[in-house]
């Protein structure tokens, strides 16, 4: 199973790529774990947000392939537990599907690139900063992993 991470964003604070970058290098070799980064549309006035957003979900679309499990994230997506998320996981992993986890521009994601998810997976009902949610994701991954292999790392 390879994973990617497609996410819609400008530049992120440095914390943001330490604290991303020491999960991601925590990950299993065999997931292959890359992230594409799409620059966010131009947003200038009167419905520029909604253009943009269609734009965006065009570009996102344009990256995923149609062989991918394609997951969402987004704050009205399920809910799910560490374990939960690791019982997923094995569960695509048993079907032998590579995965792509899209996370959408400051405005959300376009109908047809939600249409075009197999799941969406809420990380929180808070509204979390795109950083933020890059950081939470992987280290979700890393812990979905450890508790795959019986590691100690999560002991809730």
């Amino acid at each position: 199973m390879h994973i990617r991470l497609i996410a819609v964003s400008d530049r992120q604070r440095p914390w943001v790529g330490d604290a991303f970058d020491e999960y991601v290098k925590r990950l299993p070799g065999q997931w292959r774990f890359r992230v594409h980064t799409l620059a966010t549309a131009r947003r200038t006035g009167d419905g520029s947000a909604d253009q943009a957003v269609k734009a965006e979900g065009l570009n996102v679309l344009k990256q995923l392939k149609s062989s991918e499990t394609v997951v969402l994230l987004d704050e009205n997506g399920v809910e799910l537990t560490s374990e939960g998320l690791a019982a997923q996981l094995n569960t695509w992993q048993t079907k032998g599907s590579d995965l792509a986890f899209v996370i959408g521009g400051p405005d959300g994601v376009s109908a047809d690139c939600a249409g075009r998810a197999d799941f969406c997976w809420s990380l929180s009902r808070l509204t979390l900063p795109h950083g933020l949610a890059r950081v939470v994701l992987a280290e979700q991954l890393y812990r979905a992993w450890t508790l795959l292999q019986g590691h100690p790392y999560h002991r809730g």
